[in-house]
């Protein structure tokens, strides 16, 4: 049961005719569990490819640059094996991100039915969105790409081509740290490569010519840094955003008004599945699994009676910008 403060939301009332909801049609039966979810996003296609093209770009500077033509077997193997599992792990991270359902709320289940069989209360109310004929939980809010309302959406991310949500969240964080480390990695090597090739002759220091050379590696320097930067960010952010049980949405909408947070501890275990172990860094180990709604959670409460003389959906809301904000990394 959710509560809500008159002087934010106003104008209610328990009728769910007022809600259009023979306008909705029946949410489908639902899909198995740890069934696919794909956005079909020309955009967000594109970037996720782009992001696997720069990374296997880098990973052919590393191994036909820098590594395979190393007389020093010992770095050359190490230093492999190291790049090799971090690009792994972020691609993995990175498909696990694009492909898992961020947290959708069922799509049409505004219907007269469902909302009479919550028997609201006086002081009770439902909220609709509009766009996906949806009656929205606590902290949802909807994605103009997804065309879903999202449970605890932090930001849509055209790079994974998918939501930042509760059920996605850990492999978007582990995705960020393992490109960041992979980026870091590649820096370091190409600075070490620099300077052998420049005690010795550049012809001997890589299969290539020394002007495609320096090319390639100039090109991965770029690169390199630029990801680090960004990537660092983007965990930094969403570290926070864990630790303090705040999304971006809620943070921009909340402004100065103070909001109370659980324990830090706590909202890091739930978002990384569990007590510290190796399987918060693993990303074929999933979060928390998030309690199934019941009926409370469609419901919300209203801290005066008085107030309630007609109901608001979404777009009322967005009229005073009170529920309309979307954010994004790009």
């Amino acid at each position: 049961m959710m509560l809500i403060p008159t002087h934010h939301f106003r104008d209610i009332e328990r009728k769910p005719e007022y809600l259009q909801p023979e306008k909705c049609v029946p949410p489908p039966y639902p899909g198995p569990v740890g069934a696919m979810w794909f956005i079909r996003d020309g955009c967000g296609i594109a970037c996720a490819i782009v992001t696997w093209f720069l990374v296997l770009y880098a990973e052919f500077v590393v191994l036909f640059v820098m590594l395979l033509p190393s007389r020093d077997y010992v770095y050359s193997i190490i230093n492999g094996i190291v790049f090799n599992l971090l690009a792994f792990l972020a691609l993995a991270s990175h498909c696990r991100a694009m492909l898992t359902d961020p947290g959708a709320v069922p799509k049409g289940n505004a219907t007269k039915e469902f909302i009479e069989s919550l028997q609201l209360k006086p002081g009770q109310v439902v909220y609709k969105c509009p766009k996906c004929c949806s009656i929205k939980p606590d902290r949802a809010h909807h994605c103009s790409v997804c065309k879903r309302c999202i449970r605890k959406m932090d930001h849509h991310c055209p790079w994974v081509n998918n939501c930042v949500g509760e059920n996605n969240q850990k492999y978007f964080v582990l995705f960020t740290m393992y490109i960041a480390l992979l980026s870091l990695h590649a820096l370091i090597m190409v600075g070490f490569h620099f300077l052998h090739c420049f005690e010795e002759d550049w012809t001997k220091c890589s299969y290539f010519s020394p002007p495609t050379t320096v090319i390639l590696l100039i090109l991965l320097c770029f690169e390199g840094l630029l990801f680090l930067i960004f990537t660092s960010v983007m965990f930094g952010t969403q570290v926070h955003s864990i630790c303090t049980d705040e999304t971006g949405i809620e943070r921009l909408k909340r402004k100065h008004q103070p909001r109370e947070n659980q324990a830090s501890w706590k909202n890091v275990k739930e978002a990384f599945g569990g007590s510290f172990s190796p399987n918060w860094f693993n990303p074929f180990s999933g979060p928390c699994q998030p309690q199934l709604l019941n009926d409370r959670d469609w419901v919300w409460q209203v801290s005066s009676i008085s107030d309630t003389t007609e109901t608001e959906t979404e777009e009322q809301l967005e009229d005073r910008n009170e529920d309309s904000v979307e954010v994004t990394d790009e």
